[in-house]
Formats: C-alpha cells, structure tokens, sequence
C-alpha cells in the first residue's frame, strides 16, 4: 500500500509556498500582467483551480468503477520533477476559466477550497489502494491516481515560481 503522508506533505509544502509568494502581490496589481502574453497572479490562481478541480473530479470518477489494466510499457512517463523544475515551458491545454476571475482575497480562499476537497479525497480513499487507476497527462504520460496528486503539488510548486517572477516584474514596474 502507498504511504499518503508524503503526498500530504508535498500538497502541504506547495500550497504554502504559493501562498507566501502570492501575499507578495499587492492587492492593486493582483490582476496586472507582468508583459506581453504573460499571466497575471490572478490568472495563474485561475488555472491552478481548474487544473487540481479538474483532477480531483477525474480521480474521483474514476476510481468509482473498477480499474482497467494499463500494460507496464504503457505506465512509464516522464518524471514528475520536469512540471516542478519549468525547464521545459508548455501552453496550458487547460483553457482559463475567465469566470473564476476576481479579488485576491476570494481567489486565494478558492484555491484553499478545492485543496480542501484534494485533502478530503485523499482521506475519504487512504484504505484503499489506488495505484491501478491511471490516465494519461498530456506532457509526463501515463500516472496512477498518487502520482496525479504529486502532479497537483508540483505543478503548484511550478507556478509558485512564476507567482515570484510576476512580483519581481511588478515592483520593477513602479
């Protein structure tokens, strides 16, 4: 059985990482843009939700029918490290949800709301082993549902670097 506690930890670790750098942001530039075709914090807020909804929903669909055998060959991917690293930048697949767009402060708590849901997920399965369950990323390849949701915390960990490259342009801004 897979231990969860790391995961938890990771997932921990991420988002207060991101939290730390998001308060870095003021208020009045939450939604500037630090350059041509870059995303504003807000912006990034808005992606991590659907991104880690849109995992959450998955796992938790998935994992209510029994598992399809997915071949060895086809389980490998590419290590979850790349998404953390952002040595290698890619366009979203995910559209942004302009809708999920608004005041720091209840971006942040949305944020903290869908991790809750990760959490409680996590929780709600821990007696359970869910390594059979997969599908496949658009980037890394084949992951089991643990593996998504190392992917939820490094992606976070990802964008938490980008939360700090958009506060460095901002205040150079000033």
């Amino acid at each position: 059985m897979t231990s969860l506690q790391p995961i938890r930890e990771k997932l921990g670790r991420a988002q207060t990482a991101f939290f730390r750098a998001a308060d870095a942001i003021p208020l009045e530039k939450w939604g500037d843009c630090p350059g041509v075709n870059k995303w504003s914090a807000a912006q990034l807020v808005a992606h991590l939700v659907v991104v880690e909804r849109g995992v959450v929903t998955n796992v938790d669909r998935l994992t209510q029918k029994a598992a399809i055998p997915v071949p060895f060959p086809k389980r490998m991917h590419l290590p979850l490290w790349l998404v953390e690293a952002r040595v290698i930048r890619h366009k979203s697949p995910v559209p942004l949800d302009e809708s999920l767009l608004g005041e720091k402060e209840a971006m942040l708590a949305g944020l903290r709301g869908v991790r809750e849901r990760t959490m409680a997920f996590i929780h709600e399965t821990e007696r359970r082993d869910l390594r059979a369950y997969c599908w496949r990323h658009p980037f890394l390849g084949m992951l089991n549902v643990y593996e998504w949701m190392e992917m939820i915390a490094a992606h976070q960990l990802r964008h938490t670097k980008q939360v700090r490259e958009i506060e460095a342009k901002l205040s150079r801004k000033l």
